[in-house]
């Protein structure tokens, strides 16, 4: 075993806009639509719920049922996202669930099912699937997180048009529009077909959620179905703007502690790591450019998805043994990422994979190799950098630096402390 790279604990410092009263935003943003002109006393009203770790998503559910309460109207809660879950009712369910996304807390039923029906076909020729318990509704109310796609560049990527057809086309919905994708791209049929779904499914309003670098609530903003076109590439662009990044554009290895459906759509964002377009290497004008990824667990809330997995070059043996391979490989095939889903080489202990990623590098001998060590790629505020970065680290005013080099904290068995980078260099 060689000698590893001597480490840091950093901090980042970004702008950081929030939203004080989430609740009350809510209620604000959607009284300004008026929908009372529309929704009827004892009309039902569907609201999606989808599987990411929006920030405050709970609280931001539970505002909208009691606006919609207001009203008069019945409001459900629909899982609306994909394949998740197992693609399976129940464990769509019970991912909401996990949020804190229940009945008790959000005060409404959640009805869930993996049925779809047909409402229309695309100009293309393909389905256009649509919840069926959704589309049995008076009216839909779709809330979404607007943020840049794993995938998907363009004017739409992640978002309310995403949350429309994707989340809302269930398993069949999405393996359609996934293959769909790969022959015209999204931007080039899902406006389109939104304004087919929202003809036909009756969708009354729309609200878009913005977080900041901190995964804070950023920005609540409320849309009516003519608006959702115009306005969610200009979110998008606020989006980027505010997301979460890495402090440095050259990584020899970053080590992260967890990957996770509620992290990131594919369980790590590529977006952060540099690998939208290419699973082992960022594109030409892609940054950061990382050369090996180890990844060290799974969050609880993934169920077991290890989606993203196969992005990686190495993992911990653990990880392997836990993750369930249905959930993973159907996810994988759902969404046409056939390779994230595939097992890197793997090993039980951080020093092997450790030894093993910097042996890779090429000349760097690995006491000076470019090293990261983060949570996971949301949560990127406190990080730690090996001292190959110390020089322009001091040099950053965006950077504190809150320890002095210090070796990496392995047990005796060769592995780093169970709480991963919050338990290190303190």
């Amino acid at each position: 075993m060689g000698e590893l790279p001597r480490m840091v604990r950093v901090r980042q410092n970004w702008q950081r806009p929030r939203v004080a009263d989430v609740a009350a935003t809510v209620g604000a943003q959607l009284e300004r639509l008026e929908l009372g002109s529309k929704v009827r006393p004892g009309q039902t009203v569907a609201i999606t719920a989808g599987s990411r770790g929006i920030a405050q998503i709970a609280v931001i559910l539970r505002a909208i049922v009691a606006h919609l309460r207001q009203l008069g109207a019945e409001p459900f809660l629909v899982p609306a996202m994909g394949s998740h879950g197992g693609g399976t009712a129940a464990g769509q369910q019970r991912v909401i669930e996990s949020y804190g996304i229940t009945e008790a807390f959000c005060g409404c039923p959640i009805r869930s099912s993996m049925e779809t029906v047909v409402v229309d076909r695309a100009k293309q020729g393909f389905p256009i699937h649509f919840d069926r318990l959704a589309h049995e509704a008076d009216h839909v109310l779709v809330c979404g997180r607007v943020k840049p796609h794993t995938m998907l560049a363009g004017r739409f990527q992640s978002g309310l048009l995403k949350m429309l057809l994707i989340g809302l086309g269930k398993q069949a919905g999405a393996q359609i529009y996934h293959r769909a994708m790969l022959d015209f791209g999204f931007d080039t049929f899902a406006p389109a077909v939104a304004k087919r779904v929202m003809r036909q499914c009756r969708v009354v309003a729309g609200l878009a959620v913005l977080e900041n670098a901190y995964d804070d609530v950023a920005q609540l903003v409320a849309l009516r179905p003519e608006e959702f076109e115009s306005r969610e590439p200009e979110l998008l662009r606020q989006a980027v703007e505010w997301m979460p990044r890495l402090p440095f554009d050259r990584v020899d290895v970053l080590l992260i502690d967890e990957i996770g459906k509620n992290i990131s759509g594919s369980g790590l964002d590529t977006n952060v790591v540099g690998r939208k377009f290419n699973d082992h290497a960022a594109a030409p004008d892609e940054l950061p450019k990382v050369r090996r990824i180890i990844v060290r667990g799974m969050s609880a809330a993934t169920h077991g998805n290890a989606i993203g997995i196969g992005m990686t070059e190495f993992c911990k043996s653990s990880i392997i043994e836990q993750m369930d391979r249905q959930a993973t490989w159907l996810n994988g095939l759902v969404a046409g990422h056939v390779s994230a889903a595939m097992q890197p080489i793997h090993y039980p202990t951080d020093r092997e994979l450790l030894d093993a990623a910097l042996s890779t590098l090429g000349l760097v001998e690995p006491p000076h190799a470019r090293v990261m060590w983060i949570k996971n790629t949301l949560d990127l505020s406190e990080l730690a950098c090996s001292t190959a970065y110390l020089e322009e680290a001091k040099g950053r005013a965006d950077l504190e630096i809150l320890t002095s080099p210090a070796e990496f904290p392995l047990d005796p068995m060769g592995n780093l402390p169970a709480s991963g980078i919050g338990g290190a260099f303190g």
